[in-house]
């Protein structure tokens, strides 16, 4: 990191007032995030990060990552088969993206 960058994050940390919004904004959208993965039959552990590490029990992770990725909505795919391999790392965007997110996996799904 540049200086520029490290300074602008230190700011951000400093300003308790947007830290505390920032954080509560994404804890939201993530806790809800998590809620619609679940009806749509994701399995993942109780994320308190910025992304959720999840699977689909019927559809493999390589399938949703390139269906995804064809339609310009990005996550991360470990292409290791043992373990990980159908698990997609979906970080956490804005309330927008993540409803992108999920609507077309209501779709696909």
């Amino acid at each position: 990191m540049d200086a520029l960058t490290i300074d602008l994050g230190v700011a951000a940390i400093e300003d308790k007032e947007y830290f505390e919004m920032t954080r509560n904004k994404i804890i939201a959208t993530r806790e809800w995030t998590k809620s619609e993965l679940y009806k749509l039959g994701f399995d993942f552990g109780d994320s308190k990060s910025n992304f959720i590490f999840a699977k689909h029990p019927k559809v493999s992770g390589n399938e949703l990552f390139e269906a995804l990725k064809s339609n310009k909505i990005y996550v991360r795919h470990f292409s290791k088969p043992e373990r990980i391999g159908d698990y997609l790392r979906i970080s956490i965007g804005t309330d927008e993206q993540m409803k992108t997110l999920i609507s077309f996996l209501e779709n696909y799904l």
